[in-house]
């Protein structure tokens, strides 16, 4: 057995949600759990990652997904 702590925004969250859904506040929240985990499990290292690979020092987010064209924008300035 569990017992859990929540300040009193979430909990009213957590109670109108499961009205509307028509389970209990307990039923609810275990199976937000089960779906939660089964998430990370399933995650891979880039996916849990993915945010913040390759935009810190550069200030962009996409050097990573966008690899191959700014390395031949590289090259081109380079050779002009």
């Amino acid at each position: 057995m569990i017992t859990l702590r929540l300040d009193p925004k979430l909990e009213q969250q957590v109670i109108n949600t499961a009205k509307h859904l028509g389970l209990s506040k307990s039923e609810l929240i275990r199976r937000s759990l089960v779906d939660y985990i089964e998430k990370l499990e399933k995650q891979n290292a880039w996916e849990l990652g993915q945010d913040l690979f390759g935009k810190y020092s550069s200030g962009r987010n996409d050097l990573s997904s966008n690899r191959k064209e700014l390395l031949k924008d590289k090259i081109r300035a380079k050779s002009k």
